[in-house]
């Protein structure tokens, strides 16, 4: 486990904090980040801490080698260095996945590997490779100073569960960065904004979510089913986006600017408009890549259809260890390609909002169930089980809690731009008392936080497994 939330808050990010501005240099600064965010990943995980480290060492010596002038062989150099990251990243990961799998298959016995997941290892192994690939395309030089590749891969902030940081995005702010009040004061109402959408919404319907999934499709019956689909759905967007809001919100504290990586995904009309919102950094990188070191769209249509279906099996494969995540990157990459053939996107607005929504429901039920026998019942009970009595709606009703209500009602609000396009119409006074009015809430959002984590009201980010 990592650092309980009260003791990040309360002991571990205010001391990080005072001891990163009260040092005058640069160097003294990153040296500080460096020494935090191993600590702060030793804590949760005090022997795979090495295994990070000796992945940082080993990528850092590869992007040396890469960037050599006039050195041979580079695009062999880089073929092992993948090979070396994704070798570690499936041995960890999916090496008991396989023998499960040919367990299933070939009806043998061999004996799973007593091994825990590293925390965090499918985030910190992508910004590895993007540094090095970086450095092989000559996009970036390689860095001679070592400290500066492991601050890049170890940074607390987005270490253990995202977004992913490509190297060209942030190398310049590695050697050269500046904080002000300001700076400082946004990343912390950030930070505090996606501690809430964790805490205070996600945490509520995951009751919902895991209770309801916790049954088989005939006890959930047809409402049941569709509560905790739904619940599930709002639940991940508002605790990976919370993650991803207070790495943001921490990176600007300490003069780093990460990318978005939610742009109101659920405000999607179609499945490509989806993508390009939800988890845009995990996305891009297999665009850049993946996507189109395969080809892309150059290669021909049935190439460019293959291409996708590729990239979307290892969308899939990336969030985790089960073949229920690789079918609900393949129901992605299907309903992608259905796409291009149909005229999905020549559909009204309204409608396209309600097919994207469906389909991304339907795909997060498979992604949340544990298996893809449990997913399928489950699916079939949402589009064949309104014949169901009054009994099986049971689970549906113990669910449907004023506070669940409440929460949910607004977990949907929040799914829209409502803040910023009513900051959009306010002149420069109503602006200022606006943001006055933020700052206070902020202030009331936090408190309620550390009210509701006192109470022992917490869950694990569900991205930290992955």
């Amino acid at each position: 486990m990592v650092f309980s939330s009260m003791v990040f808050l309360c002991v571990f990010l205010p001391i990080v904090f005072v001891l990163y501005h009260i040092l005058p240099s640069l160097k003294g600064r990153n040296m500080i980040l460096i020494i935090c965010s191993l600590f702060f990943y030793a804590y949760g995980e005090p022997v795979y801490v090495i295994l990070m480290v000796i992945s940082t060492i080993l990528n850092y010596l590869f992007g040396r080698l890469l960037g050599a002038p006039g050195r041979a062989g580079k695009k062999g150099i880089l073929a092992f260095a993948v090979l070396c990251n994704l070798g570690i990243l499936g041995f960890f990961k999916y090496a008991n996945m396989l023998i499960g799998t040919v367990n299933t298959l070939f009806g043998q016995d061999i004996s799973l590997l007593e091994l825990s997941l590293p925390i965090g290892i499918s985030f910190f192994t992508f910004q590895a490779m993007s540094y090095i690939i970086d450095v092989y395309r000559g996009d970036v030089e390689c860095r001679k100073s070592y400290p500066d590749v492991l601050l890049y891969i170890s940074f607390f902030p987005q270490l253990i569960a995202g977004p992913i940081v490509k190297f060209h995005d942030i190398q310049a702010q590695i050697a050269d960065r500046k904080t002000d009040v300001g700076e400082i004061a946004a990343g912390f109402r950030r930070f505090i904004i996606g501690l809430g959408k964790k805490v205070l919404i996600s945490n509520v319907l995951a009751a919902a979510a895991d209770a309801v999934f916790e049954m088989s499709g005939a006890e959930a019956g047809f409402l049941g089913v569709w509560v905790g689909a739904a619940a599930y759905m709002l639940q991940i967007y508002y605790d990976f986006s919370g993650y991803s809001d207070m790495a943001i919100g921490l990176g600007h504290m300490f003069g780093f600017s990460f990318k978005e990586n939610f742009r109101y995904p659920y405000m999607a009309e179609n499945i490509q408009d989806f993508w390009r919102r939800w988890h845009i950094s995990l996305s891009t990188w297999f665009k850049e890549y993946l996507y189109i070191p395969l080809g892309g769209n150059r290669k021909g249509r049935v190439r460019t259809c293959l291409n996708k279906l590729i990239v979307f099996f290892c969308t899939g494969l990336w969030h985790g260890a089960s073949w229920t995540f690789v079918v609900w990157g393949l129901f992605h990459g299907i309903f992608l390609l259905l796409e291009e053939a149909l005229p999905i996107r020549k559909l009204p607005k309204a409608l396209g909002h309600i097919y994207a929504a469906a389909v991304v429901c339907v795909g997060f039920v498979i992604f949340r169930a544990d298996t893809l026998r449990q997913g399928l019942e489950m699916i079939g009970t949402m589009f064949s089980g309104w014949h169901a009595g009054v009994f099986l709606t049971t689970a549906a009703l113990e669910q449907l809690t004023p506070m669940f209500l409440f929460i949910f009602t607004v977990a949907i609000v929040g799914c829209f731009p409502v803040i910023p396009r009513i900051q959009t119409r306010l002149s420069g006074k109503s602006m200022v008392s606006m943001r006055a009015a933020g700052c206070g809430a902020s202030v009331i959002l936090l408190l309620l936080c550390m009210f509701s984590l006192s109470g022992g009201n917490y869950n694990p980010f569900i991205y930290f497994r992955f």
